[in-house]
């Protein structure tokens, strides 16, 4: 996967506690943890961005055991649940919470701890299987997405040709490793020797600043969610000398804050890069270059070197048409292999073929730049009428900019929940005059907080539970 040694004596790696080590040193420590697994197996890492779960996780890639990566701060329930699913032959965990687990420590470094299970082997592996990670939407569910050696590869030397990455970048993580935009960030990243500004500080504590201030970060990503924070937090405010490039991904960006942070890029000489990826599709598809971010506002780009899309209307036939929408299909090597949701499933071999059904509704303009108009599920019947959610949510949130808010609902019934109590009435008013849909459709509820998983997307099953409770 990587090369390291032209980049022996560069820092790979700096931590929030100043601590840091070259790509020599990393090396080293994965041919260390290594020699201590007997041979190719399962591995779970329980990953937070430190030292510890990157060298977890790189021994792994380059020494092909199959890792499956989740949050160290899993709910145990379902972290058993996974273990006796999966049944792996280690544990790299957190060496404070190695004791919790049933099995033998048998390897410490850098604060993680090599449990060995009673596991030996139970599953075979796919030759080609590389590394498990949720998709986004995992609330619980067992399933993984099974991504090979190869979907890796190609997408790394894909993100690092359209991002120019070099050795010169320093990114600073606001995503967890176990996130499949997180984590693209670092294979990108040590493909070309650059140095990883490793923190678990969210953007919301001053010390995430002052690190990044500290250790020249020289970019970072987000998800919508990241950049609405960014502009409730005076961000535009900050002097960030040594800032290049702001990426994000993991959602539309709403086109008011897409042209802002565009804006400040242009004026400030930085680059902002949107992306459009799944965890399907390793992580990336398509991106829009910085130099279009304003001229192409909402747009998810063009698609990155060595895919391909088309748009397939409801007979799948294909979409030649420009401004018409269709779901995006997409093709290339970094479609992943298929999903697992058992351990037997880690033996199948590739069952996607590199097509992707990505679910998404898009459509493109004269100049071919795609446009990600909602999700194929994302779509109600409210009184004969089609009504998408996603739009729903863009054009509550151009209106009320104070507030969150996030759409569900089923035929006829639009529930939208907002975080301000008083604005449900206007907000119910709102909808009625600009669909000219009657206004017993919708359903406006106060909660005090929008539900979200880690990497903050909108967990839209959760707003279930709340349907017969109506502002």
């Amino acid at each position: 996967m990587w090369n390291f040694e032209p980049f022996a004596k560069n820092t790979a790696v700096i931590e929030e506690n100043s601590n840091s080590i070259t790509y020599a040193q990393l090396s080293q420590f994965c041919d260390n943890l290594a020699k201590n697994i007997l041979s190719r197996c399962l591995i779970f890492n329980l990953c937070s961005n430190c030292l510890g779960a990157l060298v977890g996780y790189v021994t792994c890639i380059q020494k092909k055991y199959v890792t499956l990566m989740l949050d160290d701060h899993i709910d145990k329930e379902l972290l058993n649940h996974f273990i006796e699913t999966y049944k792996p032959d280690y544990l790299w965990v957190p060496s404070e919470k190695a004791s919790e687990f049933c099995g033998k420590t048998t390897y410490e470094e850098c604060g993680y701890s090599l449990v060995k299970t009673s596991f030996q082997h139970e599953y075979p592996l796919y030759e080609d299987l590389a590394l498990l990670l949720t998709t986004s939407g995992s609330t619980g569910s067992p399933k993984f997405v099974r991504q090979s050696y190869k979907n890796l590869i190609s997408n790394t030397h894909a993100i690092v040709k359209y991002l120019h990455l070099n050795s010169s970048e320093r990114p600073i993580t606001t995503l967890p490793m176990n996130y499949t935009y997180g984590l693209s960030i670092i294979n990108s990243h040590l493909m070309v020797g650059a140095t990883l500004l490793l923190t678990n500080k969210t953007l919301m504590q001053r010390e995430f600043w002052d690190f990044m201030t500290q250790a020249h970060a020289t970019s970072f990503g987000g998800v919508p969610y990241t950049y609405e924070m960014l502009n409730k937090l005076m961000f535009f405010r900050r002097k960030l000398p040594d800032l290049k490039t702001m990426t994000q991904a993991g959602g539309k960006l709403q086109p008011e804050l897409h042209q802002k942070f565009a804006e400040y890029a242009q004026k400030e000489g930085k680059e902002f890069v949107v992306m459009y990826g799944q965890a399907e599709a390793t992580a990336r598809m398509a991106y829009l270059p910085s130099e279009m971010s304003l001229k192409k506002c909402g747009s998810m780009g063009i698609v990155i070197p060595g895919g391909r899309f088309e748009l397939h209307d409801e007979n799948d036939q294909i979409i030649n048409k420009e401004e018409t929408i269709g779901e995006l299909v997409y093709y290339g090597d970094n479609v992943t292999l298929g999903y697992a949701v058992s351990g037997e499933d880690l033996a199948k071999p590739d069952e996607f073929h590199g097509i992707l059904y990505t679910g998404d509704m898009a459509k493109f303009d004269k100049d071919g730049y795609f446009y990600v108009v909602g999700r194929k599920k994302r779509f109600l019947k409210i009184f004969g009428n089609r009504v998408g959610l996603d739009e729903t949510e863009r054009l509550i949130k151009a209106k009320y900019t104070d507030i969150e808010c996030a759409c569900s609902g089923k035929d006829d019934e639009l529930y939208v929940f907002v975080t301000n109590q008083a604005l449900c009435p206007d907000i119910r008013k709102y909808l009625a005059e600009k669909t000219k849909i009657n206004s017993i459709a919708f359903h406006v509820k106060f909660l005090a907080q929008i539900p979200k998983n880690e990497v903050g997307k909108t967990m839209y099953k959760e707003l279930e539970k709340f349907y017969d409770k109506v502002c």
